[in-house]
């Protein structure tokens, strides 16, 4: 009798102890699994303009947003710093236009001329005035093209435009080119207004364009 409860005890020991081992593995399995899981969802770094990656070496974040239909202003960005936007209230109706040093990023000048019920001559000027070396960044607002004539589209061309020469009546229009490129910018959107695909009453979609524009280097 003594012998059978002693084998029952040492039975219920070792029962115990194995369960008590099995519990342990599956705890640090477990711990394993959230510790990789909480890894796997980290929150991405958020880089300069809320780019998802940062620039390389020798280049500068921009992210840049047109206008939304004729309600919501443009809004660029260089380096992290706010260039243009409806909360700095210096945006406006028309083509918005940011000049900034090639080398340095710093913001020379912003400007925006009203291309519905404005003059085109001293758009023309402020072009034509735009030193050699500067990024130019400009977006759409509401409507860009209805006052743009021949030698104001040569101008944005030869600041590497490919889309201003067919830039009409409410279409939306981004883009970061630069006086004395001597190829086309890569950096540039244009899409058409049209009533088959307006995102709004008689505007079409919001555009929005980021990147990495190279510094100049003499």
């Amino acid at each position: 009798m003594f012998r059978a409860s002693g084998i029952l005890k040492l039975a219920a020991l070792i029962l115990a102890f194995l369960l008590a081992v099995f519990l342990a593995f599956q705890l640090l399995e477990i711990n394993v699994e959230f510790r990789l899981g909480s890894m796997m969802y980290t929150k991405p770094a958020v880089h300069k303009c809320g780019l998802s990656k940062a620039c390389p070496p020798g280049h500068m974040a921009f992210k840049l947003t047109s206008g939304a239909a004729s309600v919501v202003g443009p809004r660029m960005c260089l380096e992290d710093k706010l260039l243009m936007s409806g909360v700095k209230n210096n945006v406006g109706r028309g083509i918005n236009i940011a000049l900034l040093n090639g080398k340095t990023g710093e913001l020379l000048k912003t400007a925006y001329y009203d291309m519905w019920a404005g003059d085109v001559a001293p758009f023309i000027k402020f072009l034509k005035e735009i030193e050699e070396g500067t990024i130019v960044m400009m977006a759409s607002f509401d409507d860009p093209a209805t006052k743009l004539n021949d030698e104001a589209r040569k101008l944005i061309a030869d600041l590497g435009s490919s889309a201003v020469g067919i830039l009409a009546f409410r279409d939306n229009w981004i883009f970061v080119g630069g006086k004395g490129i001597k190829t086309k910018t890569p950096f540039e959107q244009h899409i058409k207004n049209s009533a088959d695909t307006n995102k709004y009453e008689g505007w079409p979609e919001v555009l929005e364009m980021e990147g990495c524009v190279p510094r100049r280097q003499d």
